[in-house]
């Protein structure tokens, strides 16, 4: 018989207050475009073919571009190892890795991309190795590429849902179609390099160019009193 049912009084938790003001603040990237440059632009250029300089930018359906992007590897007979080769000779964007150092000093860090896992290692090891959440390729014995996973359908978004549960309260940042979802699902959405085409489709969003505007739109997001 438990305590209730002898009549003793039982201990129950205090009521729990949130306080919005003392939530944890993270901010969540994008990667291609925001910190590094397009890789696919990167290999398009390398290799001559101009349909692989095709992004998310301008086909916002993911599984589109990503089946266009498989067949014109098959079609040409370019493989991971083509394109590994070209991400090793690749630099962040100048000033990424000092905007990346000046986030975190002041918030937690993550970056939601639709790369690949594959891809990322040589670039994220010049950023300084902020946590990252992508997808994984599907290659066979020989190095070509037949197939991607990726984490979850709407992976950025439901990342921010998820972060929102454990009461984080969520700056991002993105420059294109597949991080809208993103920037919406966060406490405050910021477009950084985008596109005019994706400005005018999402005015509700700031939108700024350089790394020193886009700290300052953090500092604006922030509900702490933070200085550049």
């Amino acid at each position: 018989m438990d305590c209730a049912a002898r009549g003793k009084p039982v201990d129950l938790p205090p009521r729990v207050t949130v306080h919005l003001e003392l939530f944890v603040e993270l901010a969540c990237l994008d990667l291609e475009g925001v910190l590094i440059p397009e890789i696919w632009i990167a290999f398009a250029e390398k290799t001559g073919i101009d349909e692989l300089k095709a992004t998310t930018r301008d086909i916002p359906d993911y599984d589109v571009l990503m089946t266009q992007r498989l067949r014109i590897l098959r079609e040409h007979k370019l493989g991971i190892h083509e394109i590994q080769e070209v991400i090793a000779g690749l630099k962040p964007l100048e000033g990424a890795r000092e905007f990346v150092d000046w986030l975190r000093e002041r918030f937690q860090v993550m970056i939601l991309s639709d790369t690949f896992y594959e891809f990322s290692q040589p670039l994220m090891r010049q950023l300084g190795w902020p946590t990252l959440f992508c997808h994984r390729l599907e290659v066979d014995e020989e190095g070509r590429v037949v197939g991607y996973t990726l984490r979850q359908k709407d992976p950025k978004r439901q990342t921010v849902l998820a972060l929102k549960t454990l009461y984080y309260r969520i700056i991002a940042a993105g420059d294109s179609y597949n991080d809208t979802t993103m920037l919406k699902e966060a406490d405050a959405g910021i477009l950084f390099h985008a596109p005019d085409n994706v400005i005018r489709e999402f005015p509700q969003f700031p939108a700024v160019h350089s790394y020193e505007d886009l700290k300052r739109e953090f500092i604006k997001a922030s509900n702490r009193d933070l200085s550049l």
